[in-house]
């Protein structure tokens, strides 16, 4: 079975150990082609608090964590612009 990874963008790390990602999902509209995008949020465990708000991760698919906890982020791929 393949293992579920994902890319996203951090837009929460208040929690402890856990950000939230928002991944972006683009598919043409079945009817009328135009690009649709969807947004899913995760909540990912993150354990050396290394994540920032803005940053580019990959998440992966794991055990159940706790309550809605179910990835864990696996890789930085780029951090927010400090501005």
């Amino acid at each position: 079975m393949a293992v579920k990874e994902r890319v996203g963008l951090v837009v929460s790390d208040k929690m402890d150990k856990t950000v939230v990602v928002a991944v972006e999902n683009r598919s043409p509209h079945p009817k009328y082609g135009k690009i649709v995008v969807r947004t899913k949020r995760y909540k990912a465990h993150d354990e050396e608090n290394k994540c920032n708000e803005g940053d580019r991760v990959r998440i992966r698919e794991s055990r159940p964590l706790s309550r809605t906890k179910r990835w864990t982020v696996t890789q930085i791929l780029g951090k927010a612009s400090e501005s």
